[in-house]
C-alpha cells in the first residue's frame, strides 16, 4: 500500500506491449450505426495527436461535501500494464494509478492504494477493504448490478489499421467494397464487420498476433481490432513501422462497450459523485490530456 502523494517515477518505459481484447456474443450483438463521432474535436495544431474527452462542458458537475471524508482507499489490479502495474519498487504504478492520485489532489482528501487480483476486486469492494476500485472495469449491465461506477474516464475505441502504402484514408462501407479485413475470429470486431462492412471481405484470424501479421506481410488490405492495443502495436518494434490507423475510431456501445468508471459500493453516491466533480475538473485543467501523453503518445483515438 503507498500513499497517493507518493511522486515515484512512472515506469512506463519497461512495459510490453499491451494485448487487449473485446469478445462479445454475437446473440447480444444488434444492429448500430456504422460509424460514432469522435469524442473530441481531434488533433490540432498545438495538440497533434487527438485526445480523448468524455465531459461535456455544458453539463458542468456540482462537488459534494466531503468534509466527513478523511481517507479514500482505492483498490487497483497488480497486473495489467499499462493501466496498473507493479513499479520497480513494488509500489503501485500506471495510468488508472496516477490518475487516482491526481484526483485526490483534486479533491484535497489523502488516499492509499492498494494493489489484488482483478478477480478479487469488486468482492473486496463488497467487503470494505476499500472505497473505491480503478482498475479499468468496464461499465456493463452484469457489473452495474455489483457496483456503481462514475462517468466514464475512457472508452476502448475499435480502429482500422492500414499498410502505409495503401491509399485509404477514409474508411465508409462502400469504400471496402471487395478489400481485404482482418479480424481475431470470435470477437466484437468480426461481428461488427460482419454487421456494417458486409462489402468488405472479412478474413479471420485465431490471434491478434496473427491478424497483425496478415497485415504485415500486406496479405490484407486492413485490420480491425482494439485501438488500445493497436496503439501500442504500432508504437513499438513489432510492427516495423509498416502500418497506420485510418479511420474511426468506432466508439457503437452496443458492441464495444460503455466505457471505463470507478467502481463505488452501491449507494455511495457523495464518492461517485466526488470522482465525476474531480474527473470533470481534472479535463478541464488539461491535466487529463497530459496523464494521456504520457502513457499513449500514439492516441487509440
Amino acid at each position: 500500500m503507498i500513499d497517493c502523494n507518493d511522486t515515484a517515477p512512472s515506469a512506463f518505459r519497461l512495459l510490453r506491449t499491451l494485448a487487449l481484447a473485446a469478445c462479445l456474443g454475437l446473440s447480444l450483438l444488434p444492429p448500430a450505426r456504422a460509424q460514432a463521432p469522435a469524442p473530441t474535436p481531434g488533433a490540432t495544431a498545438a495538440n497533434p495527436v487527438p485526445m480523448p474527452g468524455f465531459w461535456d462542458p455544458r453539463r458542468r458537475p456540482e462537488r459534494p461535501d466531503l468534509s466527513r471524508v478523511t481517507l479514500i482507499r482505492f483498490l487497483t489490479e497488480n497486473d495489467f500494464p499499462p493501466f496498473n502495474y507493479a513499479g520497480p519498487d513494488g509500489n503501485p504504478a500506471g495510468f488508472n494509478v496516477d490518475l487516482a492520485r491526481m484526483i485526490c489532489e483534486e479533491l484535497r482528501i489523502a488516499c492509499t492504494i492498494q494493489m489484488r487480483r482483478f478477480d478479487t476486486l469488486i468482492d473486496s469492494l463488497g467487503d470494505n477493504r476499500g472505497d473505491a476500485v480503478m482498475a479499468s472495469i468496464s461499465v456493463t449491465p452484469e457489473t452495474r448490478r455489483r457496483v456503481d461506477f462514475s462517468d466514464p474516464y475512457y472508452r476502448t475505441p475499435a480502429r482500422f489499421v492500414a499498410r502505409r502504402d495503401v491509399a485509404i484514408d477514409d474508411v465508409r462501407p462502400e469504400q471496402l467494397e471487395g478489400k481485404k479485413v482482418a479480424a481475431v475470429a470470435g470477437t466484437a470486431h468480426e461481428a461488427y464487420l460482419k454487421a456494417l462492412f458486409p462489402e468488405a471481405e472479412l478474413r479471420a484470424y485465431p490471434t491478434d498476433a496473427a491478424a497483425r501479421e496478415a497485415l504485415r506481410r500486406g496479405e490484407v488490405d486492413l485490420l480491425f481490432g482494439d485501438g488500445i492495443a493497436l496503439a501500442f502495436w504500432l508504437n513499438g518494434t513489432d510492427s516495423g513501422g509498416c502500418c497506420a490507423f485510418r479511420g474511426g475510431p468506432f466508439l457503437e456501445s452496443r458492441f464495444f462497450g460503455e466505457g471505463v468508471g470507478i467502481a463505488v459500493r452501491r449507494g455511495n453516491d457523495p464518492l461517485r459523485q466526488a470522482f465525476n466533480w474531480a474527473l470533470f475538473r481534472l479535463w478541464e485543467k488539461g491535466r487529463f490530456s497530459d496523464l494521456w501523453l504520457r502513457y499513449f503518445p500514439i492516441s487509440p483515438f
